[in-house]
């Protein structure tokens, strides 16, 4: 085992950090409003993002100090622990409604989502049992085949929900994991085919799916239905000009834009802080990226590069689908910003992972 250096990457938890105080004040920015008419207390949403950040904060600190390499013997309990959570919330009235999906499981006065939390034991395994079968990764049978279908089988568990973004997220962190750990392209394409059939698939399955294209495409067509968002999002954005119109005095957030302390958080950000506070984030985020990169690169062993390369790779999904879906490039999925978006299922797992990052970057070469 190599010797673990006195201290993580810096640079990663201090950009970190700024962004989990950004977002805090985001959400009680974008969310004051909402929360004072619905709840009588403008500090709703804020009180419960701090205790988010808060539990967050902690699970990222004991993950620094654990090293990943004990994480390993973890990984089967996890994905079996996943698998039955995701199962539990499909139980009628049992797993808790919002939005149209049966996606969260009520704990007091929270919930939680089993499906943000597969996507970590699904990175953990996936590390694991391709460090020491990596030997097989460039064959069907005995290297893709069992693979893709253990993530297929989780992804058919959260679109029974349904939540077709987070099952894409994590599809396609896996398919990144998998093709650094040296699977072959010609896999890639044909996975990539039955990949394309499926999506039109669900697409016929669910017509909402179909008008969130056609919206996307014309928001126009139907801006009080489907374009609704995404229109909204786009008045959001487009006032906040070079500066923004300053913090706390977005128009948008008196019940126009559904819900912004979420999904449409980063829309919030523009209009408030303008251009300049959304490249400072978007800037952020890359350099969050860089040094996640870096410490997958310079890891001292196959699990932990793939672990990292998991790790970095979700992150960065989330970031260009949320971020393409605020600024119109992609249709409405319902993917939360890590670390900026309210939200206590996708906060806690966002630090708790930038923990192993952390972890992993005490004994980088």
């Amino acid at each position: 085992m190599p010797k673990v250096r006195t201290t993580p990457d810096l640079i990663l938890l201090a950009v970190t950090l700024i962004l989990v105080m950004i977002g805090s004040l985001m959400v009680f920015s974008a969310s004051a409003v909402w929360a004072d008419y619905r709840f009588d207390d403008s500090f709703f949403f804020l009180k419960r993002q701090l205790i988010f950040v808060s539990i967050g904060l902690i699970s990222m600190f004991l993950m620094i100090q654990v090293d990943y390499w004990r994480l390993k013997s973890l990984a089967n309990i996890a994905l079996m622990v996943c698998f039955g959570l995701l199962i539990i919330v499909l139980i009628p009235g049992v797993g808790l409604v919002r939005g149209g999906a049966q996606s969260w499981l009520g704990i007091g006065a929270f919930s939680i989502q089993p499906s943000e939390f597969m996507k970590l034991a699904m990175i953990l395994f996936l590390a694991k049992y391709v460090s020491i079968n990596q030997k097989y990764i460039t064959t069907w049978k005995r290297g893709l085949f069992p693979i893709l279908a253990l993530i297929f089988t989780a992804f058919g568990l959260i679109m029974l929900q349904p939540d077709l973004g987070t099952g894409a997220v994590m599809v396609i962190t896996c398919m990144v994991l998998i093709f650094v750990a040296g699977a072959r392209v010609s896999h890639f394409f044909l996975l990539g085919g039955i990949g394309l059939a499926g999506f039109v698939g669900l697409i016929i399955s669910a017509p909402y799916r179909l008008q969130r294209i056609t919206s996307f495409l014309n928001p126009w067509e139907d801006p009080l239905g489907s374009g609704f968002q995404i229109i909204q999002s786009l008045y959001a954005i487009a006032p906040g000009g070079l500066l923004g119109l300053g913090f706390g005095h977005s128009r948008q957030k008196y019940f126009y834009l559904p819900e912004p302390q979420t999904d449409f958080i980063f829309a919030i950000l523009a209009e408030e802080l303008g251009f300049i506070g959304g490249t400072f984030v978007l800037l952020c985020f890359a350099v969050l990226l860089w040094r996640g990169l870096r410490i997958a690169i310079h890891a001292p062993d196959l699990y932990g590069t793939l672990f990292a390369t998991g790790i970095i790779g979700m992150i960065a999904i989330q970031v260009m689908i949320n971020i393409g879906v605020v600024i119109g490039l992609i249709p409405v999925t319902g993917i939360t910003l890590p670390l900026l978006s309210y939200g206590g299922s996708s906060l806690t797992l966002m630090l708790t992972t930038i923990g192993v990052l952390l972890n992993i970057s005490r004994h980088i070469r």
